[in-house]
């Protein structure tokens, strides 16, 4: 971390899509607004490629949509971040580009066909004018492959690096800014474990009665992971974002209707894997505050 002891503690997440920040870094936003730390959201698309579930919306209505969909979900994310309190909203101004081997992958202002020395240097920009001791993204394989999640994870490690270096993108006329920490999200596999075996044991139809369902690959590996942070008190904020992306999320989505001990475990905890240091490796005991070891 670049030495400065005027600057406030500040968390910076890079998302692909509105909706993103909620799951797995939500709580994390909340709690730190709540303890003082600047708290800044970085989102790369507005998810123009998403499917609209939206119940209250016939056919024709999400037809009617779709071409302003962009500006609906930027007004989801607004009421997101409200919910959860960030400080500070960022887009890096590209567009969705759709799951794995659509189409909309080859689209010119997707964020999959982004040059990739100006996402950087957009990325850049914001960590020089923010300095955040800490970034968050996503790990190598995006969670769950999408291309827009692998992007994020390419540029903020692109730009933890570069943001620390005066020589890179001088135009911006910002000092450097060297972040203390790169954090991926991630879910525990024995989450995966026990979710699937209380799955089954409910007697209710869904994927996890499929016999090829394998959980010994699926979320990260507990050893894996460095820092568990609680975010139980501010559950009802994460529903509250979740709630304001209705487009993206219908009110029957299992977040909604799983019972409450599951869903406040599922959504009580979340996890990080440490990525980059600047400061030393993890080792020993799960953390429970990213800012470990700060100045």
């Amino acid at each position: 971390m670049s030495q400065d002891q005027n600057t406030p503690l500040t968390f910076m997440a890079v998302h692909a899509h509105p909706d993103d920040e909620v799951f797995g870094t939500g709580g994390t936003f909340a709690r730190y607004s709540e303890q003082g730390v600047r708290t800044v959201l970085v989102t790369a698309t507005m998810g123009e490629e998403g499917e609209i579930v939206d119940p209250a919306l016939d056919e024709q209505a999400k037809e009617a949509m779709f071409p302003r969909l962009a500006e609906v979900r930027q007004q989801e994310l607004k009421k997101s971040v409200e919910a959860l309190h960030i400080q500070e909203s960022r887009l890096l101004g590209y567009r969705d580009s759709g799951m794995a081997g659509r189409e909309s992958n080859q689209h010119p202002d997707s964020f999959h066909q982004a040059n990739f020395a100006e996402a950087v240097k957009r990325l850049v920009a914001l960590i020089r004018e923010f300095k955040p001791q800490v970034l968050v993204t996503y790990d190598a394989f995006g969670s769950y492959g999408h291309p827009d999640h692998i992007q994020a994870n390419r540029i903020t490690n692109a730009a933890f690096d570069a943001a620390g270096e005066p020589r890179c993108y001088p135009e911006l006329n910002l000092p450097a800014w060297q972040p203390s920490r790169l954090y991926y999200t991630a879910m525990p596999r024995s989450f995966f474990v026990q979710a699937v075996k209380a799955a089954q044991e409910s007697g209710e139809p869904g994927p996890w009665n499929n016999p090829e369902m394998n959980t010994d690959i699926m979320g990260t590996p507990d050893e894996q992971i460095s820092v568990r942070i609680d975010v139980r008190k501010y559950i009802d904020n994460k529903i509250q974002a979740l709630t304001a992306h209705k487009t993206q999320i219908a009110p029957d989505n299992f977040v909604f209707t799983t019972p409450v001990e599951q869903r406040d475990q599922f959504l009580g905890y979340e996890h990080f894997v440490l990525a980059r240091s600047a400061i030393n490796s993890h080792a020993g005991e799960l953390e429970q505050d990213l800012f470990t070891e700060r100045a």
